[in-house]
């Protein structure tokens, strides 16, 4: 480290010029709630906030008003009907409550802003903007809800599967009805399969306790998990062969019975099928050699596989029958109604659960994709607020609503259980269209009996396995006046949702880009390949020409096998496949055969950098498809760069990752599960907050959190849930308070706090109830350590200490000294007991020793003073032994890097992040990774978030921007000149406004440029 300046620099910027204009001051980025212009506000004292530019140096605010208008025009007069706050003597420049008249339902609020500096010499006002208050009242909705009850298509016939007739098998050990190893097992079958018989059809039935990875001769086809309640399917068809196969089965037990069923079914074009049952004619093994899963893999030396129990006896039982279970075509809803002159504002208010498109006149309704964003639906819905002004015209219009399933009625069968959510019906709508006149006439259109209803196109929906449309079964001008509903059914009235209704005012989901594949290869005959180049979140959108009654079927994915097909086994590991086709991320779109046709998925997203495309007529060219990318699409507010290719590409790859993760909520992957994980919230959120304006979409998920929240204090792992995810532990549970707290350091945002005080104290005080002698010992640990495993109760306790730290500094904020000291006390309660359990005196060693073990113990301020070097000095050891290699978890990667920069050690921290060897960054740079990944050795997800502080440390060390007061009002600019690095710089939209921190070393000279807002403070090292 250099410390080669120091300086408390007031307001403006340390750049020098030749010449110097007059001083110009103006106010600009105003913004209600965090947001631009939002629509649907329901805070009846929002909080505003506003940058202020001035080419002045050391500007400084000394006072402000604010006007805000009811109209314009009035505005435009510098009057302010609804409040003028006068001239109010104050530096604040955010988060100022709205302090004027009532607001009410549906009030339009124009302002503009103006400010002075200490000397009276004041800017003119700001450019004006505008927000909109939402229905404040349960009694603003007029209308109904309403559905559609289509008819369910035939389900593909699966003889849905009871393994009659297989048997449990295992490997001949112990007792594996009540005892087996918490290890993993190898099976294998070989069939001969004649050549003169055409296959048909060909499934494999599985179940496994605990969970299966099967092999058809040396190709993954599937994973299975928790499989013995019922049973997976899988097509396999494609990967049999006339003569000799293979059937290659491992089975990890998680403790007690462990056994596998299995039954592979082939049937013929003519003639018997064949059936394969699990029984001793299998061989097993404890330890496989390479290449076990292959045909030509020699198993003499295996054992004969035991049969521990008929299917249906055991401790496993019947294996359940369950029904397939599938969605109705997407119900399509339109009205017509009649406008009359002189219509002077129009707006539209809708909740279509799942997710909807609405349209007016043949047009869709905005730019927005999944709306709403996804909650717990039987606590909080959202709905979503379009100003439909001028979508509207004199005489007859009509208005159109689609509904997708969404995870409101997700049919598809997982881990997750969220087809048995307790908020789960078929989609329906509730909608609100307010017409006001020019004469003060105003007129209300609602969701009603009126409506009519039909399917169209969109055949089949599902957030998780994708979509369907037929194109052929297009409602041509179904959303216009002039269309002729012949057929078309009446709606049915449903139940209202459970739960408040709550405006969606955060940035919603959009298409942001679309990306150009970069190769075509063709793998098999008929089966195109489509490379992107980048691994993204979004879907496809298909070109195509053809005859009417052509399917293309687009399966997406982020993995190759060696013949470079599609290898999609990494996101299908927890679907509960009840029919073989029931594959994750698929879209099928079939042709109507007029002329080109373009089309993309409306109700679904994917994570994905390849298309495997099947039924194209002739022949694609890179044309014929394009990835679009969609997210929460909050605005860029970060970058950085630097002389080092690894660490650029590293943040590169972070900011892709954090934007595949965020689709109104934060996610751990956009494919598997799109899971709201805590854990990999937290990890990601200062990444986040660096790199994008996204406040609002977290104050949303803060929202979803405390809705989960049970009476005793305590909510599960994945936010929002169907019940599933309980007992993950602080590690992940400390997402609450940590990111309330981001929000208070980053934006300045004391309300957050407030609002969630409550929800936080109870949390800790249930964690309090899980602990014993002031150590908590369950939950999950450092997830996916390269090799060194650390004990998950020092990581827990270190976040008990951390939560307790954070409440009590809350208390503190909110005025709370009883709370604080009684929580600051606990504190230091778990400080005492996590040394006494898990410290080493003679060693100066935490727990095993591992680089977690002891960059948590420092990072989490849980080291006494007295022993910090001694733990420092182990600490750097253990990575020099490591090679300076990053064997950690995900709780590690944050940790460490940290640690070592905070504790004079950032040449230690540099080294390992120019690591190229595995387990690194460098390592994922030199695989090629556009993102990063869910493990160091890349076997599972391409697209995961939760190793992404490494960006966060970008900003805060290498460019040196961090805040020294809550939302950037004072600042902290101290870069670290590490390595062979030449330069760095990042900029930072900050709260206040822009920072920059620019340096470059030529020759030994430093030269180092720093803008700071006006209005604020810097200290530059």
């Amino acid at each position: 480290m250099k410390n080669w300046l120091q300086l408390a620099v007031p307001v403006g910027t340390l750049c020098s010029t030749a010449a110097m204009a007059a001083p110009a001051t103006t106010v600009t980025t105003l913004r209600c709630e965090n947001v631009d212009r939002p629509m649907g506000v329901e805070k009846t004292k929002p909080l505003l906030s506003w940058n202020v530019n001035s080419t002045e140096r050391g500007w400084k605010q000394g006072t402000y008003r604010i006007l805000v208008a009811s109209d314009p025009k009035i505005l435009s007069q510098n009057k302010g009907d609804l409040w003028d706050s006068g001239q109010v003597k104050s530096s604040q420049t955010s988060q100022i409550a709205y302090a004027g008249k009532p607001l009410v339902s549906r009030t339009q609020c124009f302002w503009k802003v103006r400010t002075w500096n200490t000397k009276g010499v004041g800017s003119g006002f700001s450019a004006p903007s505008k927000w909109e208050m939402g229905l404040l009242s349960k009694s603003d909705w007029h209308g109904k809800w309403i559905g559609y009850d289509a008819p369910i298509p035939e389900l593909e016939n699966d003889d849905t599967p009871t393994l009659s007739g297989a048997n449990w098998v295992w490997f001949p050990e112990g007792n594996p009805l009540t005892n087996a190893p918490e290890e993993t097992r190898y099976f294998r079958r070989s069939v001969s399969l004649p050549a003169d018989r055409r296959i048909k059809s060909a499934k494999l039935r599985v179940a496994a306790d605990n969970s299966a990875v099967i092999f058809i001769n040396g190709k993954e086809v599937g994973n299975a998990h928790d499989s013995w309640k019922s049973v997976d399917v899988f097509d396999v068809a494609s990967q049999l062969t006339a003569g000799e196969n293979v059937i290659a089965i491992s089975v990890e037990n998680e403790g007690t019975a462990a056994g596998l069923a299995a039954e592979l079914v082939v049937q013929y074009q003519d003639g018997a099928p064949l059936s394969l049952l699990t029984d001793a004619r299998w061989k097993s093994a404890q330890q496989p050699g390479t290449g076990w899963q292959a045909k030509s893999y020699d198993d003499s030396t295996w054992q004969a596989a035991r049969e521990v129990a008929k299917v249906g006896g055991g401790p496993w039982g019947a294996v359940a029958k369950i029904n397939n279970v599938t969605a109705p075509p997407a119900p399509y809803l339109r009205r017509t109604f009649n406008v009359g002159s002189k219509l002077k504002r129009a707006t539209a208010y809708i909740v279509g659960l799942g997710y909807h498109e609405l349209s007016i006149n043949g047009k869709k309704v905005g730019d927005h994709f999944l709306d709403p964003g996804w909650t717990r639906y039987d606590r909080r819905s959202l709905y979503v607020v379009h100003d439909v002004t001028s979508m509207l015209t004199s005489g007859q219009n009509a208005v159109g609503v689609i509904l997708g399933t969404g995870h409101y009625d997700d049919h598809v069968l997982s881990v997750w259980d969220f087809e048995n959510a307790t908020w789960r019906t078929p989609p329906k709508m509730l909608l609100e269209m307010r017409l006001d006149y020019e004469d003060g006439r105003s007129q209300t259109i609602t969701s009603d009996s009126d409506w009519k209803a039909s399917t169209g196109p969109i055949t089949f929906d599902s957030i998780s396995t994708g979509e369907h449309y037929d194109a052929r079964l297009e409602l041509k001008d179904w959303d216009k006046p002039s269309y002729q509903a012949t057929g078309w059914k009446s709606v049915e009235v449903v139940e209202p949702v459970k739960g408040i209704l709550a405006a969606q005012i955060a940035p919603p989901v959009r298409v942001t880009q679309s990306i150009k594949p970069v190769k075509i290869t063709q793998p098999q005959p008929g089966v195109w390949l489509f490379d992107l180049g980048q691994n993204i979140a979004g879907v496809p959108q298909l070109k195509v020409q053809g005859p009417a009654g052509t399917t293309v079927k687009m399966r997406c994915g982020e993995l190759l096998h060696k013949d470079g097909s599609l290898d999609a086994t990494n996101i299908d590991n927890f679907v509960k496949r009840r029919v073989a086709s029931q594959e994750f991320q698929n879209d099928h779109y079939t042709l109507k055969g007029t002329g080109t046709e373009v089309w993309n998925p409306r109700f679904t997203y994917h994570g994905f950098q390849y298309i495997e495309v099947k039924g194209f007529p002739g022949t694609p060219t890179l044309d014929s498809l394009r990835g679009l990318v969609m997210h929460s699409d909050f605005k860029s507010t970060g970058s950085f760069n630097s002389s080092n290719p690894i660490l650029n590409k590293t943040q590169q790859n972070s900011r892709w990752s954090y934007i595949g993760n965020f689709h109104a909520i934060p996610t751990d992957c956009p494919h598997r599960e799109k899971n709201g994980w805590t854990g990999d919230a937290h990890l990601a959120a200062e990444l986040g907050l660096y790199n994008y304006d996204g406040a609002a979409n977290y104050e949303k998920w803060l929202d979803d959190i405390a809705d989960e929240q049970h009476p005793d204090g305590s909510y599960e792992g994945i936010i929002p849930t169907s019940g599933w995810g309980g007992n993950i532990g602080p590690s992940w549970d400390s997402a609450y308070p940590l990111i309330v707290w981001y929000l208070y350091e980053y934006k300045g945002d004391v309300s957050v706090v407030q609002k969630h005080y409550p929800h936080l104290k109870r949390y800790l005080d249930y964690l309090t109830t899980r602990s014993k002698d002031g150590v908590v010992s369950y939950g999950l640990g450092d997830w996916l350590p390269a090799k060194t495993q650390t004990n998950a109760d020092i990581t827990s306790t270190g976040y008990y200490y951390v939560d307790a730290m954070l409440i009590s500094k809350a208390a503190k904020l909110l005025g709370n000294t009883a709370d604080e000291k009684k929580y600051a006390d606990l504190a230091a309660s778990i400080r005492v007991a996590f040394n006494k359990k898990f410290y080493n005196e003679q060693t100066g060693i935490y727990g095993n020793g591992s680089i977690t073990s002891l960059s948590c113990a420092i990072y989490q301020g849980l080291v006494e003073p007295q022993n910090k070097a001694k733990v420092l000095d182990n600490l750097v050891a253990e990575i020099k032994k490591q090679n300076y290699n990053m064997d950690v978890g995900i709780l590690g990667a944050k940790y460490v890097l940290n640690t070592l920069v905070e504790n004079d050690r950032a040449d230690v921290a540099y080294q390992m992040l120019q690591k190229r060897t595995f387990p690194s960054y460098g390592y994922w740079v030199d695989q090629n990774a556009t993102t990063l990944w869910e493990e160091w050795n890349g076997n599972q997800s391409h697209l995961h978030v939760m190793f992404g502080d490494v960006s966060a440390w970008f900003f805060k060390y290498l460019a040196g921007i961090k805040p020294a007061a809550p939302g950037f009002k004072e600042i902290t600019i101290k870069p670290y000149v590490l390595g062979d690095l030449t330069f760095a710089n990042g900029t930072y939209d900050s709260a206040q406004g822009r920072i920059v921190s620019d340096w470059k070393l030529t020759n030994g000279a430093l030269q180092f440029n720093v803008t700071i807002p006006a209005n604020t403070t810097a200290t530059v090292y």
